[in-house]
């Protein structure tokens, strides 16, 4: 008699998806997609962790909780739910953060930063805070050492070991640092920091400034030779009306003499405006006009939705939230060159590419594992007429970062490489459409641009544009406040502070929520009048 098996039995075990954990250990709680969904959040009264609920209504996105004690708040997390949605599907993999986080035992985030073992993410930009000092007074600044009452201003020494700090990460030591402040050029050592930063091994070293100290050529020159490349230029607007409203008095004229001299100085620039709606928000076309006509020496614009400090109504708040969505539409609308539904993606779209890169050259590659609600953007490819055209109009990119996203993984584990490498090339070539790039624009020339991207000395090396083409990075960061504070944000941050405690601190939790810039700048500053009068003794003797 023929055994029958029972059906059930000849079921497969179900296979239980392993849990993704960080290098040090500690399990990922995934983000998840589609809403409503739950995540963690601030009170915007008494910082406590809340449970927060992200839901659509009436075509937006917006994040609420409660506060025992101070009651409920709402805000709008993305103003556009369409592109939210979309920004989840191009969020590939978790990263992995650190194997020696500086942090092993934390369990709640933001409280115990640092970075800690929960941390996803490695460092893609690195900030060193050079002071706290500025030569203006913005009423929408983070630092400012006349209203603190006290000055942070690290010594060369404590420059250098928070650089260590940035460098020394595992597996992925930081490429990136950016000096910040304050005003970071008016630091007694700024030229040395730079210098410092070339020494230790970064690849690309940059600066968020004002301009007002590039107004001399000198000055521009002398940063150049001390290793800098790249200026990110606080740039609000081309009207002199915009400054005044944000910055308190009119620096267009000087704007433009800085970025000419720059320009000169053959290093680049990323026009960087904090966007306030009902303010400037007009204005996004102007800056994006504005940077293609200097395309020569401007190399991306970082639109940054200003965050709100302090108690503001919520009828107030809402109608003064700029989210990222705002912003692409935004360039729709005012330029017609990018279409905000199909042109724009997050950051994350390219953590395919960087892992793919990483894979072929054997080597760990920083990932941009951020969330992708942090940032969205597109790329434009700028011809000798200064026609600007974005990269999705020439190239599939949806079907390209897939295949690279597949291949990454198969790379990896080859032993063989050259004929990776093969298939890499016909596979760009298969997604590049050639009749719809702008003119001039070939695949070889599209290939050693992607080439001037990884490698910073080929891309420097011909800023003419005889080796890669013009391109123009548009996109925008959103910072959080305590209203729309997002704790699996934080988690999953790539932009990192260095500090003198020999601390690496998200950007979100150092300039919001629990802020721990507050809290270091305080344990390495002095009063502002003990500062005052020792400056005033040294330039004596």
């Amino acid at each position: 008699m023929k055994k029958v098996q029972h059906p059930f039995l000849k079921r497969k075990p179900e296979v239980e998806t392993p849990v993704a954990r960080t290098l040090s250990g500690t399990e990922i709680k995934p983000i998840g997609k589609g809403l409503p969904k739950h995540t963690q959040s601030l009170c915007p009264e008494c910082t406590g962790i809340l449970e927060a609920r992200l839901y659509e209504e009436d075509g937006k996105v917006f994040i609420e909780k409660t506060c025992p004690d101070h009651g409920y708040f709402k805000d709008i997390y993305w103003s556009h739910a369409k592109l939210y949605h979309k920004a989840e599907e191009w969020f590939f993999k978790e990263g992995q953060g650190l194997s020696n986080p500086m942090v092993t035992d934390a369990t709640r985030c933001p409280e115990e930063c640092g970075l800690c073992n929960q941390h996803v993410s490695h460092t893609g930009l690195a900030n060193v805070d050079l002071t706290n000092r500025c030569n203006l007074t913005c009423p929408v600044c983070f630092a400012n050492a006349n209203v603190q009452g006290y000055v942070y201003e690290p010594s060369l020494e404590q420059i250098k070991l928070m650089l260590r700090t940035i460098r020394n990460q595992k597996p992925v030591p930081g490429r990136i640092v950016q000096f910040s402040g304050g005003e970071p050029t008016i630091h007694p050592d700024f030229l040395e920091a730079i210098k410092a930063a070339e020494e230790i091994g970064f690849s690309h070293i940059q600066i968020a400034s004002n301009g007002i100290k590039f107004k001399n050529l000198d000055f521009a020159m002398q940063s150049k030779e001390a290793g800098l490349h790249t200026i990110y230029l606080q740039f609000d607007g081309t009207s002199e009306e915009v400054y005044l409203k944000t910055r308190g008095q009119n620096l267009l004229e000087m704007k433009m003499k800085a970025i000419e001299n720059i320009k000169k100085a053959d290093m680049k620039i990323v026009f960087v405006p904090t966007i306030i709606k009902g303010v400037n928000d007009h204005e996004v076309g102007n800056i994006l006009r504005c940077a293609i006509e200097n395309i020569e020496c401007v190399s991306g614009i970082s639109y940054q939705p200003v965050a709100f400090t302090g108690r503001i109504a919520t009828a107030e708040r809402l109608a003064k939230r700029y989210t990222l969505t705002d912003l692409a539409y935004d360039v729709e609308t005012q330029t017609g060159l990018a279409d905000a539904e199909k042109d724009w993606y997050p950051l994350t779209c390219i953590s395919p590419f960087t892992r793919f890169v990483g894979a072929i050259r054997g080597e760990d590659w920083v990932n941009l594992s951020c969330h992708p609600h942090c940032s969205l953007g597109t790329y434009f490819f700028v011809d000798k007429n200064k026609e600007a055209v974005p990269a999705p109009r020439f190239i599939e990119v949806e079907k390209m970062f897939r295949e690279m996203d597949r291949m990454a993984d198969k790379t990896k584990k080859a032993r063989f490489k050259t004929f990776t490498k093969i298939k890499a090339f016909n596979m760009i070539h298969k997604y590049f459409n050639e009749a719809e790039a702008p003119e001039g624009l070939t695949l070889t020339r599209f290939l050693q641009t992607l080439n001037g991207m990884l490698d910073k000395e080929k891309g420097r090396g011909k800023m003419d544009g005889t080796y890669t083409y013009k391109t123009l990075m548009v996109a925008g960061m959103h910072f959080m406040d305590l209203y729309n504070y997002d704790v699996s944000r934080v988690k999953r941050c790539v932009i990192h502070y260095a500090a003198p405690d020999g601390k690496l601190y998200p950007f979100c939790s150092y300039n919001s929520g629990k802020a721990f810039r507050e809290t270091i700048e305080k344990q390495f500053s002095v009063p502002l009048e003990e500062w005052r009068n020792t400056s005033r003794k040294n330039i004596h003797d």
